[in-house]
């Protein structure tokens, strides 16, 4: 009780004693009705942000579950076309507490709900301490949100139970230029707690071009971040690959760059390849595999990472327009990939070589543009 006495105290007076005594959500499995993990995908429909639930079948293919209101709005940043926030990890999950955490970029708002199967529960919608919110991490007790708007900013919460409590000292200003444009390549894209949970990574994309590196922990993020300026890469996107090494999209070059991450939040470039695709923003990681969305060429790089960094191309494959945000499920059985130019999510079958294989495509419902996308 004294470690939590002393945070809700961080957290100013408006923490009620509810909040910080709340018992953890006694959430089911994360499993849908027939014993399938299900597959979110967020809309970001600037007339009222949804999750859209999908069962996933034996093929990987995918069926409707439900929708639920998050209680916001979804956003539009300026010259973004299929991919309205921008960013990476609009849609988070927690697997210790059964979280899920989205970000309602029109409203300037979060949303929990909680996970029971493939039905979800709306827990709370708090403030996300700053404007147009893109992208969400949680750790443990941690949880994250970057906003994009007005230079940018970090601001932290802390986990009690099934609730969240916004602390107003773990806000941080990321200071870029706010009138730089076009704003949807200007804006940070992603924020992201590297293994270990100790360091936050964040994205500027074109505006600092820049990864930042923030300690991380029980008294909050580091007053200033390590900034690795990496000059015209415009780093979007992050993952990180078996060996724990940080790979990034890089949208300048349209490349992939593999890291390591130092203890002093430096990061030391082992290897780059080019994609020789358009609009190289978004990554995932999958078991020594690498996969690339390149939005502007309506396709997916394939990659092989070996335990070094080294690199080695697979090859592409085909998706519906507007590819952006990807998913893997948490078996490493099949990729679910967002196609913003309808609204899709385009299914494949990943092969023990990294081979990706059609198994079928949704369109989510008032999902045009939109991103966020979470596998169990």
């Amino acid at each position: 009780m004294n470690r939590i006495a002393k945070l809700a105290g961080l957290a100013g007076a408006g923490v009620t004693a509810t909040a910080l005594l709340a018992a953890p959500a006694n959430a089911a499995p994360a499993h849908s009705t027939d014993g399938r993990p299900p597959v979110f995908v967020q809309t970001d429909d600037p007339a009222g942000n949804t999750v859209v639930a999908y069962d996933r079948t034996d093929t990987g293919s995918l069926v409707r579950a439900g929708s639920y209101a998050t209680g916001g709005l979804g956003g539009v940043l300026g010259g973004s076309v299929v991919d309205h926030t921008a960013s990476q990890g609009a849609l988070a999950y927690d697997s210790e507490s059964q979280l899920l955490f989205a970000v309602n970029a029109g409203s300037n708002t979060i949303t929990t709900f909680a996970v029971h199967g493939d039905r979800l529960v709306r827990r709370q919608v708090l403030s996300s301490g700053g404007s147009f919110p893109v992208s969400i991490a949680a750790n443990g007790d941690l949880v994250y949100v970057l906003n994009a708007r007005d230079g940018g900013s970090i601001q932290g919460y802390l986990r009690v139970g099934g609730l969240l409590v916004r602390v107003p000292q773990w806000h941080r200003s990321l200071g870029l230029d706010p009138q730089q444009t076009p704003e949807f390549t200007s804006t940070p894209g992603q924020i992201t707690f590297a293994p270990g949970g100790h360091r936050l990574l964040v994205t500027t994309k074109n505006g600092a071009n820049s990864i930042d590196v923030f300690r991380v922990g029980l008294t909050g993020p580091s007053a200033t971040p390590t900034v690795n300026s990496l000059p015209g890469d415009v780093p979007f996107s992050v993952s990180y690959d078996r060996a724990g090494h940080v790979d990034v999209a890089e949208a300048g070059p349209n490349a992939v760059a593999t890291f390591t991450l130092n203890p002093d939040g430096t990061l030391a470039p082992l290897d780059s390849s080019g994609t020789g695709q358009a609009a190289t923003c978004w990554i995932v990681s999958v078991d020594g595999h690498l996969y690339l969305s390149n939005a502007g060429s309506a396709n997916v790089s394939r990659y092989a990472v070996a335990d070094d960094g080294a690199l080695t191309a697979l090859g592409t494959t085909a998706t519906d327009a507007g590819t952006i945000d990807a998913a893997a499920s948490a078996d490493g059985q099949f990729l679910y990939v967002q196609a913003g130019g309808q609204g899709e999510v385009d299914a494949y079958r990943i092969g023990g070589d990294g081979s990706l294989t059609p198994v079928g495509t949704v369109t989510v419902p008032n999902a045009v543009g939109g991103e966020g996308i979470v596998a169990l």
